[in-house]
C-alpha cells in the first residue's frame, strides 16, 4: 500500500512517496522522526495532527515536526497519492530561519508561491530540470517558513566580496566539474553555510551552482563532441554524468538536439544547419557564464530569512 524510495540522503532527504490506500484501509497512529515538508502532486488524502485535520490536495504541503503523532486517512479518496517528501537535519532550519512556530501549521493549502516551488523540485526529482534536489528542497522550505511566518523576503544588495567569493566558486566548480560534488561540498569550500552560498551564488550569477555545474559538463561535452573521436557514452563519463541517458535527455533540452546530432552537424553540417549549430555553441559555450532562456532566473530568490 505504501512505496518509498530514497531518491537523495544527506542534510536534506528525499523520498518519493506513493500511496495506494482507499477508504477501505483501517487509518493508525505515526509519529514524525524530524522536520519534513511532502508537496502533494497527485491525490489527496486527509492529515489529522494535534487535534486538526486536513485535507490535502494535489499542490498542498504536509508539514512534519518531530515528535508529533499524525493519522492519514482515506475516506474520501480512491485514487491514491503521490508525494515529493524533504526530510530536514536540524542545521538546516538554522539555514532557513525555521525555529519559529512554522512547524505548527500541519498543512499548507495549494499556493502559487510555494506550488511552483514544489513543480521545479518535482522536475528536479524526475530529471526534466538542472536544478539539484537540494537546492530545491532548501528553496521550498525559506519560502515555507516566509509564507507560514507571514515575512516577506527581503532584497539584499550583493557586495563586491559577494560577487567575488560567487566568481571564485564559479571558476572552481567549472575547472572541476567532471567530480562528483554535492551543494554542502560547494559551500564547505567557499568557507559558508549551505543556504548563504546558494543565495549569494544565484543572485551574483543568476543561476544556481547546481545548474551552472550542469552547464559546466554541458559546454565541456559540447567541444569534446565538435572536436573529438571519443563515443557518446565516454564523453558522458567524462565530463561528469555517470548516466548516459541522463546526459543525452539533458544535452538535448540544452542544444535542442541530440548529443549524435550535435556531432554530425559540427562536422558534415548543410549552411543553414551551421548556422543553428553556431547559434546553440553561442549559448553554450558563453565564456563559461551560460544562462538557457528557460532560467534567467534563479530557481532561489534572493531572500534574507
Amino acid at each position: 500500500m505504501l512505496s518509498v524510495t530514497q531518491l537523495q540522503s544527506g542534510p536534506i532527504a528525499v523520498r518519493d512517496v506513493r500511496c495506494s490506500a482507499g477508504p477501505d484501509a483501517r487509518p493508525f497512529t505515526e509519529v514524525h522522526r524530524g522536520y519534513s515538508l511532502a508537496y502533494v502532486r497527485q491525490g489527496s488524502f486527509g492529515y489529522r495532527v494535534r487535534g486538526e485535520h486536513h485535507e490535502l490536495v494535489a499542490g498542498s504541503l504536509l508539514v512534519g515536526r518531530p515528535g508529533d503523532e499524525f493519522i492519514c486517512t482515506h475516506d474520501h479518496h480512491v485514487c491514491g497519492d503521490e508525494c515529493l517528501a524533504f526530510h530536514l537535519a536540524p542545521e538546516v532550519l538554522d539555514l532557513v530561519n525555521g525555529h519559529g512556530g512554522a512547524w505548527r501549521t500541519g498543512g499548507m493549502p495549494p499556493l502559487p508561491e510555494l506550488m511552483v516551488l514544489g513543480e521545479v523540485a518535482q522536475a528536479a526529482a524526475d530529471g526534466r530540470s538542472d536544478v539539484g534536489l537540494d537546492e530545491a528542497g532548501l528553496c521550498l522550505a525559506a519560502r515555507f517558513v516566509q509564507v507560514a511566518s507571514g515575512r516577506e523576503p527581503a532584497l539584499q544588495r550583493a557586495t563586491a566580496s559577494d560577487r567575488r567569493r560567487a566568481v571564485e566558486a564559479a571558476l572552481w566548480i567549472s575547472s572541476h566539474s567532471q567530480q562528483d560534488m554535492s551543494l554542502d561540498q560547494s559551500a564547505a569550500r567557499a568557507g559558508l553555510s549551505l543556504f548563504h552560498f546558494l543565495r549569494l551564488f544565484s543572485r551574483v550569477l543568476g543561476v544556481s551552482p547546481h545548474q551552472y555545474l550542469v552547464r559546466s559538463r554541458l559546454r565541456h561535452a559540447a567541444r569534446l563532441l565538435a572536436g573529438g573521436e571519443q563515443s557518446v557514452t565516454d564523453v558522458a563519463l567524462d565530463v561528469g554524468f555517470a548516466d548516459l541517458s541522463n546526459f543525452v535527455r539533458t544535452f538535448h533540452r540544452a542544444a535542442g538536439m541530440s548529443p549524435g546530432a550535435f556531432r554530425q552537424a559540427a562536422r558534415k553540417g548543410k549552411k543553414g544547419e551551421r548556422k543553428i549549430l553556431q547559434d546553440r555553441m553561442a549559448t553554450l559555450l558563453d565564456d563559461g557564464r551560460l544562462i538557457h532562456p528557460s532560467s534567467r532566473k534563479p530557481p532561489c530568490t534572493t531572500t534574507s530569512v
